[in-house]
C-alpha cells in the first residue's frame, strides 16, 4: 500500500486537563495503530465542551484517514460526548435497542435513565460493542468514539480494529550513546534531509550522573531506517563514548 494512512485522537474530559486523570489511552492508541501501519500524527485533549467538540472534530476529521475519540460516554450530566458528536454530524440520538436489552440483563431492576443514556449513539452509526461492557462506543464515519476509562477503550479498540485498513507496520529503532545532544545536531539534519521518509528524533537523558540522548528513527522503510542508525553508530563511535543500539549493549 502507497498512501500513509494516518489518524488523530481528542481525548476528552475535564479531568484530564486539570491533572486529576492521568491518560494512558494515547499511548496504547500510537502502539497498536503503529502495529498495523497507521501513524498517529495528532493528539488534542480538550474539555468537556459541547462547541469545542464540534469545532474540533471538524477540523480533523477530512485531514486523517481516522479519527478516535476517547471519554466522554458515561451517565453522567457531563458526558456529552455522543451529543456533542451527533450534533457535529447534523443528526440525532437514538437507542440502540441491542444495547438497551444488554443493558436491562445487566442491570436489571438497578438500569436507571442516567445509565440507559450510554445506549443512545447517532442515527445512522455503527455501534462498537464488547464483552466487558453492555454499553456500546460507536463509529460514524471515519469517527471511532471509545469509552475514557483504559480497560474498556482497550477492548472497544480491539472489537473495531478488524475494520480499519491495514499499511506496512511502523518499524522503530533506536540508538543510545553518552553524549549531548548539541553534539550530533548538525549531523542529524544531514542525516533527516537524506531520509525524509524516516521520522528521526533526538531524546536527551540524565542518568546515574551520566548525561545521554536516543536517537530514534521511525518509519515503515526497513533499509532505510537500517542505514539511519548505521550511519549514527559511525558518528558516535568517531566521538570514542559508550552507546548501545535497541536492547544490545556493544
Amino acid at each position: 500500500m502507497d498512501k500513509k494512512l494516518s489518524a488523530a485522537l481528542i481525548i476528552i474530559g475535564n479531568e484530564i486537563l486539570s491533572g486529576r486523570t492521568q491518560d494512558s489511552n494515547m499511548q496504547f492508541l500510537g502502539r497498536e495503530l503503529g502495529k498495523i501501519g497507521i501513524f498517529l500524527e495528532e493528539v488534542r485533549v480538550i474539555a468537556d465542551n459541547e462547541d469545542k467538540i464540534i469545532e474540533t472534530v471538524h477540523q480533523l476529521r477530512n485531514n486523517y484517514d481516522y479519527i478516535f475519540t476517547t471519554g466522554g460516554i458515561g451517565p453522567t450530566h457531563d458526558d456529552i460526548t455522543s451529543l456533542s458528536i451527533a450534533k457535529a454530524f447534523g443528526v440525532e440520538l437514538e437507542l440502540h435497542e441491542p444495547s438497551a436489552k444488554k443493558m436491562k440483563e445487566h442491570y436489571g431492576g438497578n438500569l436507571n435513565e442516567a445509565r440507559l443514556k450510554m445506549a443512545h449513539i447517532p442515527s445512522g452509526s455503527s455501534p462498537i460493542e464488547t464483552r466487558i461492557t453492555s454499553a456500546p462506543g460507536f463509529k460514524i464515519e471515519n469517527v471511532f468514539v471509545l469509552a475514557g476509562v483504559p480497560m474498556i477503550a482497550r477492548a472497544m479498540f480491539d472489537a473495531l480494529s478488524p475494520e480499519l485498513s491495514v499499511g506496512p507496520p511502523i518499524i522503530s529503532r533506536y540508538i543510545e550513546a553518552l553524549l549531548g545532544e548539541g553534539e550530533l545536531a548538525n549531523q542529524l539534519e544531514k542525516i533527516q534531509n537524506k531520509f525524509s521518509d524516516v521520522d528521526i528524533g533526538s531524546y536527551p537523558f540524565f542518568r546515574k550522573g551520566e548525561i545521554g540522548l536516543s536517537v530514534v528513527a521511525k518509519g515503515i522503510n526497513s533499509e532505510a531506517i537500517n542505514n539511519i542508525i548505521n550511519e549514527v553508530e559511525k558518528i558516535i563511535k568517531s566521538k570514542n563514548c559508550k552507546y548501545c543500539i535497541d536492547d544490545e549493549v556493544i
